[in-house]
């Protein structure tokens, strides 16, 4: 379930097969080591301070209390071209954001890497993320864009009922994919 820590923000820090931490944001401490089992890796971005666009690192602190194997997870603000490095390493992966537009509904949709890999913003969508690993690092794995419906994005650690809702629905997807099934509203 899509639980809330102490302080309401969700930790950037994913465990080995061992249990010791790890922590996944673009730094020295992550090794090829460390990602070299990941056949999952869940990144989820948002602001945690502010609500609703919280609720992509939510689902990823989620999936990391599921202590999977094989699982990783990554949290952060937005995409950035650090994050190329572990995406590239995965075999699969799942962007989860928060979305103010398009249906009040958690939509699952598979993805391509854009036709070229450069940034034309402060921050990157998915499918540069992807182009981005395929043209520096020679890999593009399977990927998917985990979409939650926002209602409220204003100064606030907590999430609506509505964005709770769909944080505890998103990770039930993530589950069924993890075994095998094709989730509800995967297009």
């Amino acid at each position: 379930m899509c639980g809330r820590t102490t302080n309401g923000v969700a930790s950037p820090v994913t465990q080995r097969e061992s249990n010791e931490p790890v922590a996944l944001d673009p730094s020295p401490s992550t090794t090829a080591e460390d990602m070299s089992k990941t056949t999952l890796l869940v990144i989820g971005y948002g602001n945690t301070l502010r609500g609703d666009d919280g609720v992509g690192p939510r689902v990823a602190a989620a999936v990391e209390a599921l202590h999977l194997p094989g699982v990783r997870t990554l949290t952060c603000q937005q995409l950035s071209p650090e994050h190329a490095a572990p995406i590239s390493l995965a075999e699969r992966v799942i962007f989860v954001d928060a979305t103010l537009v398009g249906p009040k509904e958690v939509q699952f949709r598979h993805l391509e890497p854009n036709d070229t890999s450069q940034l034309m913003a402060h921050a990157a969508d998915p499918r540069t993320m992807l182009a981005l690993s395929r043209d520096v690092f020679g890999h593009v794995p399977h990927a998917w864009w985990l979409t939650i419906p926002a209602e409220e994005i204003k100064f606030s650690e907590t999430l609506t009922p509505a964005a709770q809702r769909a944080c505890d629905a998103a990770l039930e997807q993530i589950q069924s994919l993890l075994q095998g099934c094709r989730p509800p509203g995967l297009a």
